[in-house]
């Protein structure tokens, strides 16, 4: 039974992965920059206003965010779309903390209409009351990405029926 999810709190899958567990009632939480910064929430108290549960790094670099969350969760879900020309460092860096920590992984594109099973399966796989960190493109990086990240996770998330 997963019993949070986390996230900075940055515009795109981050966003999707806060509203999506909110929506869902699973807990959510995770770290944010210092001053709760976003692209679209530059001045403190940011991304904070509208997450109250997130928790800011001593640092305002993005990098302590996304380490952290890796580091403070079971596992790390990445999700993204499977474009050549679409590269995102911080979704990058993400996959790199994960790999540097030891932590398990998966990268879903949110155009895939079988995506909703691997990460149910990601989510099987999680000791119970684990800690689900999410993360992917922000907004301006993949336009609409939110809005495809809110319908997958949204079949993900929802409780199996039966």
């Amino acid at each position: 039974m997963l019993a949070r999810v986390i996230s900075g709190g940055q515009s795109g899958a981050d966003r999707a992965a806060l509203d999506s567990a909110i929506a869902a009632g699973i807990p959510y939480g995770g770290w944010c920059p210092r001053g709760g910064w976003a692209e679209d929430r530059e001045t403190p108290p940011g991304i904070r206003a509208d997450y109250p549960d997130l928790r800011e790094t001593p640092s305002a670099e993005t990098s302590q965010r996304t380490t952290w969350n890796v580091r403070d969760s079971d596992a790390t879900l990445l999700l993204t779309r499977d474009h050549p020309h679409l590269r995102s460092p911080g979704t990058d860096l993400t996959a790199r903390a994960a790999s540097r920590l030891g932590r398990p992984h998966l990268v879903v594109d949110v155009s895939d209409r079988a995506g909703c099973e691997p990460i149910r399966g990601l989510i099987r796989s999680l000791p119970e009351g684990g800690t689900l960190n999410v993360g992917g493109p922000r907004e301006s990086e993949a336009p609409g990405i939110y809005d495809q990240a809110v319908a997958l996770l949204g079949s993900a998330l929802e409780a199996p029926r039966g």
